[in-house]
Formats: C-alpha cells, structure tokens, sequence
C-alpha cells in the first residue's frame, strides 16, 4: 500500500509540475513510430547528479517503456558499463564520457542535462586554486578522469602544472587524510561534500556549479551505448524526453523531487536530497550548448594529457545531437 501511495503522489505532484501531458492517455504518442523496445537498463549509483534519472521511471513507464532496471554500480563504472553494452544509457560527468570514448569505447553522447555539482575543499589558509603548489592532493586513484583529470585541468587553467607543481596522493581513505589534515584538498560531491560541510571541515575553493569557466558548461551528460541509438532510435528519444522531464520537475519542484529519491531509497536523508537538488543546476539544458561543453571539456582534458583525440573529431564521431534539437522545440518553456 505505501509504494501505490507514493506512486500515486508522484504522479500528482508531476501533473501541477505541468508534466502531465506525458502521463495523458495513450494517444498523446499516437502520431510517433512505435518503440523498437520497451526495455531499457539504466544505472543506480549514489551521485546526487543523477537525480532525473532516479525520478524519471513513471516517465518512462508514460512513454511505453514496461521493463525499466536499474543496475547498481559504482559511478566510475557508467562510462565503461555504457560502452560494454552492460547498461543502455545514462547520465555521467563529463569527464568520464571522454576518456572512455577516446579509449575507443563506442559511446554516443546525446545532451548535456546538469551543470555542476562538483567541489574542491581546501584546508584553512588556501584561499583559491592557485595556492595548491606545493600541496598534496588526495584523490582515489591516479590515471581516473574525475577527480584526477578534472582536478588537473582546474590547476592547469590558473598555470599550474599538475605534474610537477602538487603532489598527488592516491589513497582509499582520501576523505580521512583530509580530515586529519595529512592532505591539502580534495574533490567531492554530494551527500560526501555535505557531510564535510556540516562537520566544518575545510572550506570550498572551487565549485563547478558557481565558478567560472566551469559553471558555463554541462558537467554531467547523458550517453548510450553507440549500438542502443542506432537500433533503438524512437526508444532513445523518448527515453531522453523523460530525463528531460525529470530533470525540469527537479528544478521546478525539489522537495517532491527530494522525496521520490528517498522513496526509491537512493539517498537515506530528505534534507540532504533537497539541498543537492536545489544547488545542482537543472534548468540549463534548453539554453547551454551541449556540444560547446564537449569541445569545452575535451580541450582541458587533452592539454593535461588525459585524452589523445582531437576535440573536434571525438564530436564528428561520437555526438548525436538530433534527439537533443527536437525536444528543445517540443518541450519549449
């Protein structure tokens, strides 16, 4: 009785956040091919960046998706689980996308959905990025695009050399060396940054969210498996048209939003999913350029030595920017 009641409020609160048009009677898709698929798989990470996929299954089921699963992973693993063919889409940072799509990984990025959720803590007397030479930088393990890559390219765009001007320590318990101040900074996103801040540990030097060049681009797109958009192109769209919104009723409404992601039981704590919710950037995917952000991302990564593709052949290649263009009509504000 509990789940038929949340879903029940779901769908009313979907239907005031005007997402009911989705949810109407089967003729709303009349006009569309019918779908090559109605299965679809989809990660389940703890990464509050992700949130319009977590909330987004009842869209789904609206847009005649009848078998939705939800593999659990690591976050780390999307990239790679995309390109295996493991799961069919997803969203995931960036960062991750590239490195595997230029590991040759027949990945397919199609849309820049959040804008960041990313942020680098620093010990008291840091005050910004440029300060990091000579410190030591906690991250999980050397060669990863995030936070290795990323926290590489933020200290290469103030002049920094990640090579040879900070001191990278690789280390399971980065967080703990943190705290005992044994490391200088160290990158992290909700509910692991929350938990930071409320203890008063550190302080934020940089956040991708707020700061720029980084708040100017899309930190978390959506991909699918190269195979999966070809054979399944009307199945792609709508999928997409789901996470879309999701992804508005995120911004629109984030205490609902909150509370779905407690009821589906991926983050234990309502304050904690209501505070990410409203400082992640969920209102930008009409109005950033998603391709902007690849060439963006791809060139940072490149200059720090993480990818070896040119920037604008991995786009040539491994974009589909079409589903991406005809939502941006059809959803229009």
């Amino acid at each position: 009785m509990p789940m038929v009641q949340t879903r029940r409020r779901f769908l009313a609160t979907l239907s005031l956040a005007g997402a009911a048009g989705v949810l109407g009677p089967p003729r709303a898709l009349a006009a569309e091919d019918r779908l090559e698929t109605t299965s679809i798989r989809m990660p389940k990470a703890i990464d509050m960046c992700m949130a319009p996929q977590y909330v987004a299954d009842e869209l789904l089921r609206a847009e005649g998706f009848s078998d939705i699963e939800h593999v659990e992973m690591p976050i780390d693993e999307i990239a790679h689980a995309i390109g295996t063919g493991r799961v069919d889409l997803s969203l995931s940072y960036v960062s991750q996308f590239l490195t595997k799509i230029d590991g040759g990984e027949p990945v397919t990025l199609l849309a820049g959905v959040m804008v960041g959720c990313i942020e680098l803590f620093a010990q008291p007397g840091i005050r910004g990025i440029a300060e990091l030479r000579g410190k030591r930088i906690g991250v999980p393990k050397l060669g990863a695009p995030n936070p290795h890559g990323l926290v590489s390219a933020m200290l290469a765009h103030v002049g920094l050399d990640p090579a040879k001007d900070v001191e990278w320590v690789a280390d399971a318990h980065r967080v703990q060396l943190f705290i005992e101040g044994k490391v200088d900074a160290i990158e992290m996103v909700p509910p692991e940054s929350q938990e930071l801040r409320d203890r008063r540990i550190g302080h934020v030097i940089v956040n991708n969210a707020l700061d720029r060049p980084w708040s100017d681009y899309f930190c978390c797109m959506l991909g699918a498996n190269r195979e999966f958009v070809r054979k399944n192109p009307v199945a792609v769209k709508r999928a997409l048209r789901a996470i879309f919104k999701a992804t508005d009723f995120c911004a629109s409404e984030p205490e609902s939003a909150a509370r779905s992601l407690v009821d589906g039981g991926y983050i234990p704590r309502y304050d904690r999913a209501l505070q990410a919710i409203r400082d992640n950037i969920f209102n930008k995917w009409r109005e950033y350029d998603a391709e902007d952000s690849v060439r963006f991302y791809a060139l940072r990564l490149h200059d720090v030595g993480f990818i070896k593709s040119n920037p604008q052949k991995l786009i040539a290649e491994n974009t589909d920017w079409r589903f991406l263009n005809e939502l941006k009509r059809e959803l229009k504000a």
